[in-house]
């Protein structure tokens, strides 16, 4: 297929390159918006706000998926360093909970079963 070839959605022509791009874009806003939803499901679980590591690495893989997509996809410098920073964000708040762990402070677990106060 042509990646230059048109297919119109709606009343708009995007073409197959495009197409592709959007798909990129929804891929990381579906996996950022999905560490609420683990965020959310740990809460309840736990029966009190709380931030699972899960919600971290959400983040960064949303982020960087989203990256991609702002700078190869949408050539945006502003939506591009938006996600560089909370990337910074995200990675340092893995930084202090692994910290944590090898201090032997309660840390949780992935699966969202333990708690970490937000």
């Amino acid at each position: 297929m042509n990646p230059e070839a048109h297919v119109k959605i709606l009343g708009h022509a995007f073409t197959v390159r495009d197409l592709l791009w959007q798909l990129v874009g929804f891929l990381g806003q579906g996996l950022f918006f999905s560490r609420f939803v683990v965020q959310w499901l740990a809460s309840e679980k736990a029966g009190k706000s709380v931030i699972p590591v899960a919600f971290w690495y959400f983040s960064i893989v949303g982020g960087v998926i989203t990256l991609v997509y702002a700078w190869w996809g949408e050539h945006s410098l502003p939506f591009a360093i938006g996600q560089v920073v909370g990337m910074f964000v995200y990675s340092r708040n893995l930084a202090l909970i692994r910290r944590e762990k090898q201090n032997g402070k309660n840390v949780p677990d992935t699966s969202g079963g333990g708690s970490q106060d937000a």
